[in-house]
């Protein structure tokens, strides 16, 4: 595991606990409609899920919820998957979790899965060509995959005057280091890096989806400086979600 995995792997089993249960199913991210409005899943009655970067199986739940039969997940931190294990216990549901990073195979079962989803994780992955990689031989032939993140717009605008300003260059794909808390490391790419990785690893871009939720746009929004913020979200888009099909 590089530097860069263990700081950031470290830092997720300090934060854990204060992230259980963000940023789950329904829910794709920030000030962006939700899968009760998108319906961007196929029918999960029966079929087998694998959750890239489960974090405390919140999703894993909803998809349990959905009819779903297998419910898997692989997260970075050794604490989120075992916030993950106890919480879908408590929902009810048994599951096959693995602690490890995304970039390397765990062993998970190869051309199984009818879906695997990443809800706000997928952006952390220091090799995108691998990652994809693997996602793609655990799915199979015409399985959908589906992640969402941070738009790529958002490292390069901050407020300004109460104006967004561009502050940061788009096409720089560097790794950043930020505090969330702890300390983590995270690579900024542009939206035609994933796409185009997608399409080189053999997955058909089905979907993109760049606004923002209509409740949000509907309701004047007063300033405000911080990274997520309605009125932010009310002049550009703060998460994207793709949703690809396994050729």
């Amino acid at each position: 595991m590089n530097n860069i995995l263990e700081q950031n792997k470290r830092s997720w089993d300090a934060m854990a606990d204060t992230w259980f249960g963000t940023t789950a199913l329904p829910t794709y991210g920030c000030f962006i409609p939700t899968e009760d409005e998108l319906h961007l899943f196929p029918d999960l009655s029966g079929k087998r899920v694998l959750d890239i970067g489960c974090g405390s199986g919140h999703s894993l739940c909803w998809c349990g919820e959905q009819g779903a039969a297998e419910l898997w997940g692989l997260d970075l931190s050794a604490r989120q998957v075992e916030n993950a294990r106890k919480h879908l216990v408590k929902c009810g549901y048994s599951s096959n979790l693995y602690n490890g990073p995304m970039e390397v195979d765990p062993g998970l079962p190869k051309t199984y899965f009818d879906v695997v989803y990443s809800i706000y994780a997928i952006g952390w992955s220091t090799d995108l060509k691998t990652t994809f990689h693997n996602i793609a031989s655990y799915l199979k032939p015409g399985g959908a995959f589906l992640f969402s993140w941070d738009h790529p717009l958002m490292h390069c605008v901050e407020a300004v005057g109460e104006q967004l300003a561009f502050t940061g260059s788009y096409v720089d794909e560097s790794f950043s280091y930020i505090q969330r808390g702890q300390p983590v490391t995270v690579q900024n790419r542009r939206l035609s890096t994933y796409i185009n990785e997608l399409a080189d690893t053999g997955f058909a871009v089905e979907k993109i989806i760049e606004e923002t939720d209509s409740d949000t746009l509907a309701k004047p929004a007063a300033f405000s400086a911080k990274y997520y913020s309605a009125w932010k979200a009310n002049k550009l888009p703060l998460s994207f979600i793709v949703k690809a099909t396994k050729l």
